[in-house]
């Protein structure tokens, strides 16, 4: 059968956490041949384009409350396996495959990918006589183990860079091990967009914009919520956010242990000052200026030319992610902010970080559409061929083939769990039961153990 025309396209996105599904569903639509969209798409889907959408199950299979707040709408949405995601791929024909998955999942699914598409169409006499183009990256700042998870993703056809700098690290790592770079796609980040900054609104909004797992201590936690009550306190003419990423119980990316939401309880915050959820382009609406220690938020607040600040109260470290951002000229502390302080960021670093503040973005994914195009119409692609093999990584690829149920040469391992097509209500009462059963420990019980183990 003929690949699929640029008019109707079938794609599908496979990802594990909301944040995930956030930027695989928005890629999808980027990088899909056709006209470029210019806003991400909310409410429905592109003209000509089906999308199928696949949760992961896992720690962070987002709530539907976490994929109303993200708002992108997919043709089919359902949860799976990824023994049940590889026998999905095995049954439909897809023009496109997007893995927004963490670099061990995207690594696992290459292999169970290669396996189940090797011989297409040849035994099965069912699907597609040629494999989709499979499209994998990053959901945002790339500032820790980077050699680590690019090469988990390599073998996807498309491995997309969210800027020039990024582009240009992840070539220099693939071909620092002899790996083929040429996959390394420079695009940006999906969801940027929105009204570009236009002066101040009234009343002045300050938001913080907090992150799952940066800092990782009550302590650096505290600390940031009482410089941000007391700015609320310094300012009153002023309306200060604290931007959540999930309510309790909910997961993201990463694991939250100590939820601002509950920490902010003790401090008695004044009446300019709230707690706010949603999207972040709707909150980015009306901000004047976007506090952070090193969130993707930044990005997008950059994007539109929004005042932005990365705090160096806790320090300029590795480990809080606030390093990327040196010589971007957004660095500052909460005593400069209470002084009044504005930063004015750098355009070059910015131009190198994808940001696209100068108003190209229409364009910032016509490589990344122009290279689909071409796979598309070729008459066949050739094998999934990720670096990581038995013969390249014995000692470290198994383990994670088999996190997923998967043997070596990327089988399902006898017994391996797939999901039930249409779940009784007690299995599901069960699965919400053990999630949250789960998340409390992650929440309530691991830190009381990690604290006993402190004494």
């Amino acid at each position: 059968m003929p690949p699929s025309s640029p008019k109707s396209l079938r794609i599908a996105v496979l990802a594990d956490s909301d944040t995930r599904w956030k930027w695989g569903a928005l890629t999808a639509h980027r990088i899909a041949p056709g006209p470029s969209m210019e806003a991400a798409p909310r409410g429905g889907a592109q003209v000509g384009l089906t999308l199928d959408g696949f949760l992961l199950r896992g720690r962070a299979t987002p709530t539907p409350r976490q994929l109303d707040e993200v708002g992108v709408r997919a043709d089919s949405l359902r949860e799976v396996t990824a023994v049940e995601f590889l026998r999905a791929m095995a049954d439909t024909s897809y023009d496109i495959v997007v893995l927004a998955l963490v670099g061990g999942g995207v690594q696992a699914m290459l292999h169970g990918l290669a396996r189940v598409w090797d011989g297409l169409g040849k035994e099965k006499g069912s699907g597609s006589e040629r494999r989709p183009v499979v499209v994998t990256g990053y959901v945002g700042v790339v500032y820790e183990k980077l050699a680590d998870g690019l090469l988990l993703r390599h073998g996807a056809d498309l491995v997309l860079a969210n800027s020039r700098q990024d582009a240009e690290r992840f070539r220099a790592v693939y071909e620092g091990v002899g790996a083929d770079a040429s996959a390394v796609t420079e695009v940006a980040l999906p969801f940027l967009g929105g009204t570009p900054y236009e002066g101040e609104h009234t009343p002045y909004t300050v938001a913080f914009a907090v992150q799952p797992s940066v800092p990782d201590n009550r302590r650096d936690r505290t600390y940031l919520l009482e410089r941000l009550v007391r700015h609320a306190r310094l300012h009153p003419e002023r309306e200060v956010l604290l931007k959540l990423r999930s309510r309790p119980g909910e997961h993201t990316t990463h694991i939250e242990e100590l939820p601002y939401q509950k920490l902010i309880q003790r401090l008695d915050p004044p009446d300019n000052f709230r707690l706010v959820y949603g999207n972040m382009g709707e909150v980015l609406d009306h901000t004047d200026l976007l506090v952070t220690i090193s969130s993707t938020a930044a990005l997008e607040s950059l994007h539109r030319r929004i005042p932005t600040v990365v705090l160096t109260d806790l320090g300029v470290r590795e480990t809080l992610g606030n390093h990327h951002f040196v010589g971007s000229g957004c660095l500052a502390s909460w005593d400069q902010l209470d002084a009044g302080h504005r930063p004015v960021p750098d355009e070059e670093w910015v131009a190198r970080q994808g940001v696209v503040a100068d108003g190209t973005y229409a364009h910032a994914f016509d490589a990344a559409r122009e290279r689909i195009a071409k796979l598309l119409a070729s008459p066949e692609l050739p094998p999934l061929t990720p670096y990581y093999t038995p013969v390249t990584a014995p000692g470290y690829l198994p383990g994670i083939l088999a996190r997923h149920h998967l043997g070596p040469d990327g089988t399902p391992l006898p017994g391996a769990p797939a999901a039930d097509k249409d779940p009784g209500p007690v299995r599901q009462i069960v699965r919400r039961a053990a999630r949250g059963a789960y998340r409390h420990g992650v929440q309530r019980v691991a830190p009381v153990i990690r604290r006993m183990g402190e004494l």
